[in-house]
């Protein structure tokens, strides 16, 4: 579904990406990890069409990746989704709603919808001055589901959550999965990831150090986190 092929992203005389190639199944649910700095932004920057690869090839569904077509099915969450303050979470909404073409009826259940799917039935026409960074994470992820996207990318969605919020966050990826719908995970949290993702790729200064199943990477009487902090320290030495 999404293939990577001998990407390399270059800024000025720095690289971001150097030189990754691999791909994401549909269905499969990815987990994009590294500490800062070490290019996951840029790769998923790129799939979105923000930025172009120097060199390499970048599809979805065989279509290169940032033209329009490519993005058709594609719901993005950005790290801390910013909601205009004198909006509702509802007239958000129905702003993304225009942006993806959907007609007013259309809008109406899609909305209604994807509120009831992130708990916030009810809660729609506050404005977004009296959200909670946990209320603003859930309409924003609102936001990425609406039209139903079959490929989902979320850029630390559940970062600020309480205990509560990430549980709720998992439960509906979880739901998500159900409906054949693959997703990009980028975060910090790696016992979220753990539980969550299939397939895993640690990034490090633009290169992969590894990829492969979760069950594969993460041994008995390990962690995701566990495993993380050893490569990119052996890595680094």
């Amino acid at each position: 579904m999404i293939m990577f092929n001998n990407i390399t992203k270059r800024f000025g005389g720095v690289t971001a990406v150097n030189n990754i190639s691999f791909k994401i199944r549909k269905n499969e649910y990815f987990g994009l990890l590294g500490p800062n700095g070490a290019g996951k932004t840029t790769i998923v920057r790129m799939l979105l069409g923000f930025s172009n690869p120097t060199q390499g090839t970048l599809t979805i569904n065989g279509i290169p990746a940032g033209t329009a077509v490519s993005r058709k099915g594609v719901g993005y969450l950005a790290e801390n989704p910013r909601i205009p303050a004198g909006l509702s979470g509802k007239e958000y909404l129905r702003r993304h709603t225009a942006l993806i073409g959907l007609s007013r009826n259309d809008a109406v259940k899609e909305i209604d919808r994807v509120l009831e799917m992130v708990g916030m039935s009810g809660k729609e026409k506050q404005k977004a001055s009296t959200y909670s960074k946990g209320m603003n994470q859930r309409i924003g992820l609102a936001s990425a589901m609406l039209g139903r996207p079959g490929i989902l990318i979320l850029d630390e969605p559940v970062s600020g959550l309480d205990p509560i919020g990430i549980r709720d966050f998992r439960e509906i990826l979880e739901k998500l999965k159900k409906d054949n719908v693959t997703l990009i995970l980028n975060s910090h949290l790696l016992s979220e990831v753990e539980k969550t993702c299939d397939t895993i790729a640690i990034i490090d200064n633009g290169d992969i150090i590894i990829k492969g199943p979760v069950d594969k990477i993460v041994k008995e009487k390990e962690t995701l986190e566990d495993v993380f902090v050893r490569l990119i320290e052996e890595r680094n030495e």
